[in-house]
């Protein structure tokens, strides 16, 4: 399992990439479920075939437009926007070849030192992802980036268009740092989580980039944000970079809302 999602309507989303440990999808395993948050009732599941979910796939993280019935999960294994029609069960691939969903070559500079995988630079593509309340502009960034992408939903729901017309709507919001996950509040604010700046960072609708908390000891490798019903912004730290042993345990922190 790699994300956990709950939509508008109250609803869980479960996304699991059938990858362990990225090293390639297991046959039949890929799927999006829909879980009744009360219960653990699977209410909607989607196995993904394998002209979706490639042999190098991993489907990381997934935004729902409960409004219009669709999923949008970005695949960091070999780039892409995944669609899903949530109405008929279709899904389909997008952005597959574009600059935007793939890696900037860049290593990610980590409390000073690069962060490497057997000494070379990991090659993880599009990764964060956030979806207006409107649900008509979607954002993205590859992990291994520090560029801020958006696209309207419009083209991607739009299978008649070419993939050239659909590359031409993309556009870049602004250079951001390295992040992870990134979170639209309802405000009209984005969060990421800086992973350089062991922080997070908010890009306010006026294109202002703020950092929000920023601590070295407690905030290593921030990586997923949640809003609460008060507003408050809740993130996790997972210290990927210091498995397999960790020297402090991962945490849960809220950011209260200043009212």
């Amino acid at each position: 399992m790699q994300s956990v999602y709950v939509d508008a309507e109250g609803s869980l989303w479960v996304l699991d990439p059938a990858s362990p440990r990225m090293q390639g999808v297991q046959e039949g395993g890929a799927k999006l479920v829909k879980l009744d948050p009360e219960t653990g009732e699977v209410i909607w599941k989607h196995v993904f075939n394998a002209e979706v979910v490639l042999p190098k796939s991993y489907l990381n993280d997934v935004r729902i437009d409960t409004r219009r019935g669709f999923a949008y999960i970005t695949d960091s294994g070999v780039g892409g926007i995944v669609v899903v029609d949530l109405n008929t069960g279709e899904a389909y691939r997008t952005l597959s070849d574009h600059l935007s969903t793939q890696h900037e070559m860049t290593a990610l500079v980590l409390n000073g030192q690069p962060y490497l995988r057997n000494g070379q630079i990991p090659k993880i593509n599009s990764d964060g992802i956030a979806l207006t309340g409107d649900g008509e502009t979607l954002y993205y960034q590859a992990l291994n980036g520090r560029t801020l992408y958006s696209v309207p939903t419009q083209v991607l729901r739009n299978r008649k268009i070419s993939a050239q017309q659909r590359q031409k709507q993309v556009r870049v919001v602004g250079r951001t740092g390295g992040a992870d996950g990134i979170l639209l509040d309802s405000e009209g604010n984005l969060y990421l989580t800086a992973l350089e700046t062991n922080a997070i960072h908010r890009l306010t609708p006026d294109h202002q980039l703020e950092a929000v908390v920023q601590d070295d000891a407690s905030i290593q490798w921030p990586d997923t944000l949640a809003q609460g019903p008060d507003g408050s912004i809740y993130f996790t730290t997972s210290r990927i970079h210091q498995t397999p042993r960790p020297p402090a345990p991962y945490g849960i922190y809220r950011i209260v809302r200043q009212r």
